[in-house]
């Protein structure tokens, strides 16, 4: 059996159960599970990943423990956890960026150890003022509870980089959080393939009471993708036909120019990830900077070619 493949949301909400769980010993699954909205199966499921949190060198006391006898559940930390930590300043930064995020996780405790932890950081830093907001999109919890229910909806999304609306029925499997927005994945029916919607772009939304079989796999098949700020970030002026990529993959710009086209800005971590889409895009796609990307297809482009010519020479 293949590792169960982790949402950002799912990760989210597993680092906001852990100091929930330290604060509260022997707690019930029951009340567990409803404070985070899950499933007993979920928090079990939850429960079993954290025992594989731990510290190196990963021994046998290097890892959270966890006793659910009689149905209660109470949290260890392993001693490793206890030790001070050496932070630089950008370090103390990101990691107070990243536990305001996950206050914001359903079920999280407003004034519960993270919370307080978080208030010590703040104060060591200097930085008491500091507020990470995501702010959730008008039609969040109606999405959420279509993806829940497995229950196919009817929506009317505005894409990236065009003009007026288009309505589209979509089977939900999934949503979450990368780069500062909301994203659901979906089956599109209209295109007739898997698709990325930015839940800020959804106009309306109309439920079909139709429920649909949700996919045997994990969902979020698509790629969660969260770049590095040096990662480079590559313009491309994209024809209409192809506007489909600002939908299908998390780009950080779109601008619809003049002559129809879309010039979008992605980050890319790999180049062969650019290659790769370029060589699908073919002419529909033309790679404006940084300079260095402009031929990054060319090389394996004529490899397929030459296999190509030599199984029909």
């Amino acid at each position: 059996m293949s590792p169960r493949r982790l949402p950002a949301e799912d990760i989210q909400r597993i680092l906001a159960l852990v100091p929930f769980l330290v604060n509260n010993p022997g707690i019930s699954k029951e009340v567990a599970a409803t404070r985070f909205g899950l499933s007993i199966e979920e928090l079990e499921d939850d429960l079993d990943l954290i025992l594989m949190i731990g510290v190196p060198p990963f021994g046998g006391g290097d890892y959270i423990d966890v006793d659910t006898t009689d149905d209660k559940i109470t949290l260890w930390m392993a001693d490793s956890f206890s030790r001070p930590m050496q932070l630089s300043a950008a370090e103390g930064l990101a990691l107070l960026t990243a536990g305001r995020a996950l206050l914001a996780v359903p079920g999280a405790e407003a004034d519960g150890p993270l919370a307080m932890a978080l208030r010590k950081l703040e104060n060591t830093l200097g930085s008491p003022e500091l507020i990470v907001e995501i702010p959730a999109p008008r039609h969040l919890e109606e999405v959420r509870e279509a993806t829940d229910s497995s229950v196919r909806i009817r929506i009317v999304y505005a894409a990236a980089g065009t003009e007026g609306t288009t309505t589209r029925v979509i089977d939900p499997v999934g949503v979450f959080c990368a780069m500062g927005e909301w994203y659901l994945e979906a089956y599109c029916h209209h295109a007739r393939a898997d698709r990325l919607f930015r839940v800020d772009r959804i106009v309306a939304i109309e439920q079909t009471y139709e429920h649909f079989a949700p996919p045997e796999s994990e969902k979020l098949s698509l790629t969660i993708f969260h770049p590095k700020p040096t990662d480079p970030r590559v313009t491309i002026d994209i024809d209409p036909s192809a506007s489909w990529v600002a939908e299908r993959f998390p780009v950080e710009s779109v601008l619809k120019r003049d002559s129809g086209d879309l010039r979008v800005t992605m980050a890319v971590t790999r180049p062969a990830f650019l290659s790769n889409l370029l060589l699908r895009l073919g002419p529909s796609a033309l790679v404006v900077s940084p300079p260095e990307f402009r031929d990054i297809a060319v090389e394996p482009a004529q490899r397929m070619l030459d296999r190509y010519r030599g199984k029909h020479s």
